[in-house]
């Protein structure tokens, strides 16, 4: 997501880059990319021309005239801007009578159960006793999607099959979770258009019924220009309290996220970032306009790998590769923890800079996924003493290996040779040498 945004932005950062002092006219001639840039990746119109406005305000002032450095000024307003577009960061309201009740709307197809699963699974890691209510009695199979998710999780539902009428089976929900002594009960309910007067009417119906202290619309950010009428369109019905976008890894444009939270004034509190149950990040705004404008985030970069290395894990590792003790198991491992931190091209994309160069070198995500896989599959294939002492791996074993991971002995061969000079390396840096690496300090 903001792929194409964030190349456009940077396109235009670099011509201002190239310029010393800035005249009235390369800033217009700038900000007329910015704009076409925005419109392009499905930002609202209006959103678009309010966002200019008020950044050439700024960038033909006293502000960037006096600068030593005029153009990383006009990227710090236009950064400031996009962090006062996107809004604050949204917050849940879970202080009050419990059971908190959180309602979660939106288009059919838009991940409200996948969602509500993932939210549960949040909440309760945050110390919360988490409900989960299923009151989507349309589409098929939604009922039983919400159950699997919630055994899966071992969270607590209340299900009732398709027969009831929703604002019935969300009301005894409630009731079941006051008397279970949940926290926070989550309603899940079915898609429907913003236009369907009927459909909207019961959605008011369960909103009277059970009182929520949040509705959430789940918006799909692969929407488009359509994101703002819909968002409207529930707001204007039931009252929205905040945004969940979903889909954000995906291949939108991005223009969503922007134009929703400034046309409606809801803010975005969540948004989800893969298919996996735990994918789900808190929003925030200056980390979010810093991937846009290429600068990476690291500090969400930083809490992924927090909460997949433990402290202690991480002191044993260190203890092994000082004893040069690191083995094939270990670096499974390993490799298993970066890839739930996310894809190669989304921590790629967190890094400063390396956005930019991910797609300079070409290095294609599908691809890099696919290799990880081979590592895994190759390693899969040995036995528990080859994967602690790779001299065992004769020919014969190395055929055998092959075979069972799919593969080629070159391509075993390939992944032993970069293990043992991983291991040359991490010796060296043990015994406080700076190792050699081809093509430096020739």
């Amino acid at each position: 997501m903001f792929e194409s945004l964030s190349d456009r932005l940077q396109d235009v950062f670099d011509q201002l880059g190239r310029k010393g002092k800035l005249t009235e006219d390369d800033v217009n001639t700038a900000l007329r990319e910015v704009r076409m840039a925005l419109l392009e990746a499905d930002v609202n119109l209006k959103v678009a021309k309010d966002f200019i406005g008020r950044v050439k305000e700024r960038a033909i002032g006293a502000e960037v005239q006096k600068s030593l450095k005029p153009s990383q000024q006009v990227i710090k307003i236009v950064n400031e801007e996009l962090v006062e577009t996107l809004g604050e960061p949204g917050r849940l309201n879970l202080s009050g009578p419990t059971p908190r009740v959180i309602m979660l709307v939106g288009l059919q197809g838009s991940g409200k159960t996948t969602t509500a699963a993932k939210l549960a699974l949040m909440l309760r890691r945050d110390g919360r006793r988490p409900w989960l209510v299923a009151g989507d009695t349309y589409r098929p199979a939604a009922v039983d999607q919400l159950v699997t998710l919630a055994k899966q999780l071992d969270i607590p539902y209340h299900e009732e099959g398709t027969s009831a009428p929703p604002p019935d089976i969300c009301t005894r929900g409630v009731q079941a979770a006051k008397d279970a002594n949940a926290t926070v009960v989550i309603l899940d309910t079915a898609g429907r258009l913003q236009i369907d007067d009927d459909m909207m009417s019961e959605l008011e119906a369960i909103r009277d019924l059970t009182q929520p202290a949040e509705i959430l619309l789940i918006a799909d950010a692969m929407t488009g220009q359509e994101a703002v009428r819909i968002a409207e369109g529930f707001n204007e019905r039931v009252g929205l309290t905040g945004l969940i976008l979903t889909k954000v890894d995906g291949d939108a444009r991005g223009g969503a996220a922007i134009s929703m939270r400034a046309v409606t004034g809801v803010p975005i509190k969540y948004m989800g970032m893969g298919e996996k149950v735990d994918a789900l990040e808190l929003f925030h705004p200056d980390r979010l306009a810093s991937r846009i404008l290429g600068m990476g985030d690291m500090l969400t970069l930083i809490e992924r790998a927090e909460s997949e290395f433990d402290e202690r894990e991480a002191e044993k590792l260190q203890r092994k590769l000082m004893k040069n003790q690191f083995t094939l198991e270990d670096f499974l491992d390993q490799l298993h923890k970066v890839r739930r931190m996310g894809s190669i091209g989304q921590i790629l994309d967190m890094l400063p800079g390396m956005g930019r160069l991910r797609q300079q070198v070409n290095i294609d995500n599908e691809q890099a996924q696919q290799q990880l896989k081979k590592v895994e599959a190759i390693i899969y294939s040995m036995t528990p003493a080859e994967r602690r002492n790779p001299k065992l791996l004769n020919a014969s074993r190395k055929r055998r290996v092959a075979v069972g991971s799919g593969t080629s002995v070159q391509e075993v061969n390939a992944l032993l040779k970069q293990f043992r000079e991983m291991q040359r390396l991490m010796r060296m840096l043990g015994k406080g040498q700076m190792p050699r690496i081809p093509g430096m300090f020739r």
